[in-house]
């Protein structure tokens, strides 16, 4: 289990790491991330997923995991230190905008114009195929839900979720 201490060191350490040329760093767009999933009624798990999201790329879990997409690195993270649920959501945050791409054409407006370039990298939209084994997952609509908030994390002026309120979760969760 991660400290108080070490938490806030954790999302301290976004403050100021830029996000790809959005608006907001990287510790302001997790909290808002987390205070999106909030304010859609998401349980515990899921606003941790939101919070956790893009750790993979807090210097700490990118060096212990380096050459990996930030995906990748923050599912490890979260598999040592959150549940198999949250880690699933955080691994497929990328994949979750790639299936909005190919199911619901009008998503692609949506993005910002940082997110439709990192989609060329990403792959594009999803084939049939790997839409059809993305929705058989059961959490499937755990990652769609979390890609959504990471949309909508992206404002100067948006809410964040209190750190406190943060650490709280995570002590519910890693001690359930």
């Amino acid at each position: 289990m991660l400290s108080r201490g070490e938490l806030f060191d954790l999302f301290d350490g976004l403050a100021g790491l830029p996000y790809g040329g959005e608006a907001v760093d990287q510790r302001t767009h997790a909290l808002q991330a987390a205070a999106h999933a909030v304010a859609a009624g998401a349980d515990d798990e899921l606003v941790l997923a939101a919070a956790f999201h893009d750790v993979g790329r807090a210097r700490p879990v990118a060096t212990a995991h380096r050459g990996m997409p930030h995906e990748e690195a923050g599912a490890a993270f979260a598999r040592d230190h959150l549940t198999e649920r949250t880690a699933w959501a955080i691994q497929q945050h990328v994949a979750a905008k790639r299936y909005l791409v190919a199911v619901n054409p009008a998503y692609h407006d949506t993005l910002s114009p940082v997110s439709v370039r990192s989609l060329r990298v990403q792959g594009g939209p999803m084939t049939p195929e790997e839409v059809t084994v993305f929705e058989a997952h059961p959490w499937s609509q755990d990652a769609v839900s979390l890609r959504l908030w990471d949309d909508a994390a992206k404002d100067p002026r948006g809410p964040v979720l209190p750190m406190d309120d943060l650490v709280a979760t995570y002590e519910r969760v890693v001690r359930a």
